[in-house]
């Protein structure tokens, strides 16, 4: 065999080898994603101050499937069937483009939203109190979260949470689209909590913002830990 064609072979034998090591890390990494860790795009600023727009935030797929949700965690979910987007449909390759950015993180979703669970199923949520509060079964909610100067809700509001329900709302109320804004929608704003993706564990992108993501349980009436779900 001369050495032009064994270098040849050499190439062709080292090509395969990376295509071979790209194929591993993108199964592994899409196995990852799957059962574990999955990366989001935050698009606006209903979370803030917690999250920014723009903000890449590493969401764990376990937190919520071996262990309860509390009132005051935050959550990552799928809209559809409660919170579904105003637009969609818009063509095969522009959703394509769109659905690589979200696997990549660069991109948020029309369907997947980030909120902070408020009432638990069999809660009564109400508000407000005279002090302006909302309330969690007769309970005022201290609320350190909410984004400053804003009031904890604008929208007067009397509900309780069906079997299987959440009550979500942003941090940002005055901007947020969340529970509040979907009262006479189809699923009367409750997400379902099969619908639940994962918790935000951490900040990973921008750099200057790299840091853990923190839990707060609110309510202190007995209801708190018997509505854990």
């Amino acid at each position: 065999m001369s050495t032009s064609s064994t270098e040849r072979r050499s190439r062709k034998l080292g090509w395969r080898s990376v295509l071979v090591m790209i194929l591993v890390v993108v199964l592994l990494s899409s196995l990852i994603r799957a059962l574990w860790i999955e990366t989001y795009a935050i698009p606006s600023g209903s979370m803030e101050p917690l999250f920014l727009p723009g903000d890449r935030v590493a969401v764990s797929r376990t937190d919520y499937t071996f262990g309860a949700l509390h009132r005051g965690d935050v959550l990552v979910f799928d809209g559809r069937g409660s919170f579904d987007p105003l637009n969609s449909g818009r063509g095969a390759t522009l959703d394509a483009l769109a659905g690589l950015g979200q696997f990549l993180g660069v991109v948020g979703s029309d369907t997947v939203y980030v909120k902070r669970v408020i009432g638990l199923p069999g809660d009564h949520v109400v508000c407000c109190t005279a002090a302006g509060k909302l309330s969690v079964n007769g309970a005022p909610l201290d609320e350190p979260y909410l984004y400053p100067g804003d009031a904890p809700s604008e929208t007067h509001f009397d509900v309780v949470v069906p079997a299987g329900r959440l009550w979500v709302m942003g941090d940002h109320r005055s901007v947020s689209v969340d529970s509040r804004s979907l009262l006479g929608a189809p699923g009367g704003g409750f997400v379902a909590r099969d619908r639940v993706i994962g918790r935000p564990i951490q900040i990973v992108w921008p750099l200057g913002r790299f840091t853990g993501v923190g839990r707060i349980q609110l309510g202190t009436d007995p209801g708190a830990s018997a509505g854990q779900l």
